[in-house]
């Protein structure tokens, strides 16, 4: 895994093969990056990775800047193997926390920025994610969810879709909260 840009760019981490991760692909995360620039000053947002698995989206939101990167993973071999990384980087922008996404859903009082949910596409829940996190409080008021998901989903009926993007195997679904 490599970090594409930034002040890490070219940092290499060698994901164990026995991980049960789908990392993004080099090119859809370069993609998705360049489409999140139009959305956000990395500088200023907060972020909070969700479903983290390898980090390599946390690893390009530290690379890019952003001041905080709260990374949430259940899994504790990828636990580990993220908190081995992040001290490797000796970058205090980022807090790895190990426990379920879903309830971190649910409990989290601080709003975010930017939340990007990279669930197992085979979670059943996954359908009702953006509800959740948007109506969790997750997000600030211009905040940006980002969902990545398989091909079978449709999220542009759902009143706070902004936009969808595929690059090749990979879905975005790009939410913005309603102010109402």
């Amino acid at each position: 895994m490599r970090v594409i840009t930034g002040k890490y760019k070219g940092k290499h981490f060698e994901v164990p093969r026995s991980f049960k991760a789908r990392p993004t692909t080099d090119f859809a995360k370069e993609n998705l990056f360049n489409v999140l620039r139009a959305y956000l000053d990395f500088e200023e947002t907060r972020a909070l990775d969700l479903f983290a698995g390898t980090g390599s989206i946390s690893l390009e939101l530290l690379s890019r800047g952003c001041p905080e990167v709260v990374c949430v993973e259940r899994d504790r071999q990828h636990f580990t193997f993220l908190c081995r990384m992040f001290e490797a980087l000796g970058d205090k922008a980022v807090r790895t926390l190990c426990g379920d996404a879903l309830r971190f859903i649910e409990k989290n009082g601080q709003p975010f920025d930017l939340v990007f949910a990279d669930p197992p596409y085979a979670l059943k829940e996954l359908p009702e994610l953006p509800d959740r996190i948007l109506s969790g409080k997750l997000l600030t008021s211009q905040g940006l969810l980002v969902l990545e998901h398989g091909k079978n989903y449709d999220f542009s009926a759902h009143p706070c879709f902004l936009e969808h993007r595929v690059y090749g195997a990979v879905n975005f679904s790009f939410f913005r909260p309603t102010n109402d």
